[in-house]
């Protein structure tokens, strides 16, 4: 009878681990989609909310994936002349990793930096939904529920970066490809 548990258990674990590899492996494709984007520029616009008083309403966005290595994408991201955040998409032991880096301009970290969460199972390979971590949600007020889903169309021509807090949109910019740096 112990065998037979035993068995039951192991074949159960065996089903499990294609699931786990082939999210694993969305999560590198995702990765790999963002790498082939080094060099290129992006400018968005400010689709959700549409409230005029919005910090990034009537601003120029853009994004410059100007850094590019084996284990982590940095993509300047700017605000109008506002060029204090970076977005830092890492490959960790534990998966896939959002962090937002924000700097004051003489490059002192501000208070509220290096908060996002990790890649959830559930991506592909042109998007991944990063889940608020614990870290997040000590260091901003409300964010422990926010979801940040980062998708690039099949073309590469246009990126997405949606925020959502107790799944509600927060934010939704939409970019496309403006040129090479």
């Amino acid at each position: 009878m112990k065998s037979l548990v035993t068995s039951a258990v192991f074949a159960s674990l065996l089903g499990l681990l294609p699931a786990a590899a082939q999210a694993q492996d969305a999560r590198d494709q995702f990765f790999a989609t963002l790498k082939s984007l080094c060099g290129q520029q992006f400018d968005g616009v400010l689709v959700y909310p549409t409230d005029p008083r919005h910090d990034f309403a009537g601003k120029r966005l853009h994004a410059d994936f100007a850094a590019c290595g084996e284990r982590q994408i940095k993509v300047p991201f700017q605000v109008g002349e506002d060029k204090s955040r970076t977005w830092i998409i890492s490959r960790t032991p534990a998966g896939l990793a959002l962090q937002h880096d924000h700097r004051h301009a003489d490059g002192t970290p501000d208070a509220v930096t290096m908060y996002g969460g990790m890649a959830s199972t559930t991506g592909s390979a042109l998007s991944q939904s990063f889940l608020a971590d614990d870290y997040t949600a000590r260091l901003v007020k409300g964010a422990a529920t926010n979801v940040w889903t980062i998708s690039v169309s099949a073309d590469g021509s246009t990126l997405t970066y949606h925020l959502e807090r107790d799944a509600q949109p927060r934010a939704t910019v939409v970019f496309q490809r403006s040129g090479a740096g």
